[in-house]
């Protein structure tokens, strides 16, 4: 595991959300709602899906605690706002960059050993930020040769 340290700038999503725990994940929800209506965004910036997770405050991975996932797209500004969607604007921060190959399958013990072994070692905490992942031109959803970066917030 040997990620890249990035400043990710401050961003404008617009997109859906839903609140739901680890043991009752409903990503796969979240997503078939959003992408049917994706292009009623307008100012899209770039060709990119975001997957944004903001974990509450002393967020501790266990099934149960629940958390906020949204399906968004970048964009250049708020003025046209798609009804049943929402706006997140995540600000400047620092991020572990992963590059993940794979089906959904090996995303869990991925994110594992990011937590339990890179984490711990790399001389920077987990932040308090969203953790994302860009789905862009090579994301193939649940094919074996998918790619995705996965954006993990660290702080000195």
């Amino acid at each position: 595991m040997n990620p890249t340290i990035k400043t990710f700038p401050e961003t404008k999503f617009i997109g859906k959300y839903l609140s739901f725990t680890y043991a009752d994940y409903r990503a796969f929800e979240l997503w078939s709602s959003f992408m049917p209506r994706r292009k009623e965004i307008q100012n899209v910036v770039g060709t990119e899906l975001y997957n944004i997770q903001v974990n509450p405050e002393n967020f501790d991975f266990s099934p149960t605690t629940p958390f906020v996932k949204w399906a968004a797209v970048a964009v250049s500004d708020f003025e046209m706002v798609p009804d049943g969607m929402e706006t997140l604007v995540l600000n400047e921060n620092l991020y572990a960059v992963f590059n993940y190959k794979g089906d959904q399958s090996s995303v869990s013990s991925f994110f594992n050993q990011i937590y339990t072994e890179w984490l711990p070692t790399s001389g920077y905490e987990l932040g308090t930020h969203p953790q994302f992942e860009i789905l862009g031109e090579k994301y193939k959803n649940n094919d074996p040769d998918s790619e995705e970066e996965i954006w993990i917030p660290i702080k000195k």
